[in-house]
């Protein structure tokens, strides 16, 4: 087999030692296995940087285990190629597991150009991502207090919920701040209301009357005071994303012209995918990173399986949420892309179909510069009128009605005219172009 690097290492790396070895092909596939341990600490590490550079390796490759790698990869980034790789994708053969072997075994396959590379985005994107999920992990603690608050309200027998959409909205607040103090009155609390629950405070009365213990008022006092503070730590690092995010703004403008994709959501993207998509060989590879493409098991001629590998769930649970706020649009692309979807697979699959379909048209953004150019929710029924002509003929047929096709009466305007629409476009032979799929401009001749 073709040796690709004559020189490399291979690293093993635990909590609190790494394995290194350093293998050198000779001539005639001659191997000089060279092996090290080191201590985890900052002083281990540069022990085994100047031990690298003293056996002059070409290379190194290292497998990602858990967060232990990336002190690792920064003492030795930009001394020496560095390779990532998935411990899966390099698994040694049973029987032979140790630490040394382990090493071994992974400078073997580095030397040979056997190891994939995984996605390591640079310093300042890494940052961004430690704000985004820190910022996810946020959100989460504040639903979960916010659940806890509504299981004591509903222990005191107190329905808030069934009138206010938010128990912890500005009216939520003041009544369940009111409770605490010590207030038991239905009436007196109802009066708190704001805004459009103005108007119910009938309803109010009744479902504010409950049995409210001191029990009850000091657990609804220590939460409140825990939702603050998660409030104030959320505040305080959007703060600092926008500040971080300042010199993306360009990129973030044009990601939100995507329906569906906010600001937070543009900030996921650029945190996870990054702005430099020639990591990526195309867009179906990006989204292949991100488990947003179906699965491929296949034995004797059987497709067994075809469930979403494992990917990035960061910027997957970010774009299925995006792709539920798409689906209920109006006169969309992307809703459209969902609704085809659905009726072959169901609701779920058609989610994360959409949010894959999102992803493409974010790498291509990304990529080229563009902006997003609405197709409209009729682009699938334009692209074939007369197959969609007859599906919906043969709908009503077998609903029992006759149909009678007849052309309107009303001119096409001509698309010269200002202040015109113009006609829908002829579909020309052979296969379409992508770039509706991508949701960008299309620069080909129709």
């Amino acid at each position: 087999m073709e040796v690709v690097y004559c020189r490399c290492g291979g690293l093993d790396i635990h909590k609190d030692t790494i394995v290194a070895c350093v293998q050198v092909t000779g001539e005639g596939g001659t191997k000089d296995i060279r092996k090290r341990e080191f201590p985890a600490h900052l002083e281990g590490l540069e022990q085994l940087r100047w031990w690298l550079m003293a056996s002059k390796v070409e290379s190194v490759a290292m497998e990602s285990t858990g967060v232990y790698w990336k002190p690792v990869w920064h003492v030795l980034e930009g001394r020496f190629p560095l390779l990532l790789a998935n411990p899966t994708h390099m698994k040694n053969i049973p029987g032979r597991k140790t630490d040394q072997k382990d090493a071994e075994w992974i400078a073997d396959l580095h030397a040979h150009g056997l190891l994939k590379p995984s996605f390591v985005p640079r310093a300042e994107i890494q940052e961004l991502r430690d704000l985004t999920r820190m910022r996810v992990k946020l959100k989460e603690e504040y639903n979960r207090i916010h659940n806890r608050i509504h299981k004591v309200l509903e222990d005191a027998n107190i329905k808030l919920d069934m009138v206010a959409k938010d128990i912890l909205g500005v009216t939520g607040r003041l009544i369940i701040r009111a409770l605490i103090e010590g207030q038991h009155s239905a009436e007196w609390l109802a009066d708190k209301a704001r805004g459009s629950l103005r108007g119910r405070r009938e309803e109010l009365r009744v479902v504010l009357r409950g049995h409210v213990t001191e029990h009850h008022r000091f657990l609804l006092r220590e939460l409140m005071e825990e939702v603050e503070t998660v409030e104030r730590r959320i505040a305080t690092l959007e703060m600092r994303l926008a500040e971080k995010m300042e010199p993306f703004s360009e990129q973030i403008k044009r990601l939100t012209t995507i329906p569906g994709i906010d600001l937070i959501a543009s900030w996921a993207l650029i945190a996870e995918l990054g702005t430099d998509m020639t990591v990526f060989p195309d867009a179906h590879h990006a989204a292949s990173w991100a488990g947003l493409v179906p699965g491929s098991f296949e034995s004797a001629g059987k497709r067994k399986s075809s469930r979403t590998r494992k990917g990035n769930r960061w910027i997957r649970r970010v774009l299925c949420q995006s792709a539920w706020a798409v689906s209920h649009k109006k006169n969309c692309y992307l809703t459209a892309c969902f609704h085809r979807h659905v009726a072959r697979a169901g609701v779920k699959k058609a989610i994360v179909a959409t949010a894959h379909q999102i992803l493409i048209v974010a790498y291509h953004i990304l990529r080229d510069g563009t902006s997003y150019r609405e197709q409209g929710g009729d682009y699938f029924d334009r692209l074939n009128p007369e197959k969609t002509q007859r599906r919906l003929t043969e709908r009503l047929h077998r609903m029992g009605f006759e149909v009678v096709l007849k052309p309107l009466s009303t001119p096409q305007s001509s698309p010269s005219e200002p202040g015109q629409e113009s006609p829908p476009p002829r579909r020309r032979a052979g296969r379409p172009c992508k770039c509706a799929e991508r949701g960008t401009d299309c620069k080909h001749r129709h």
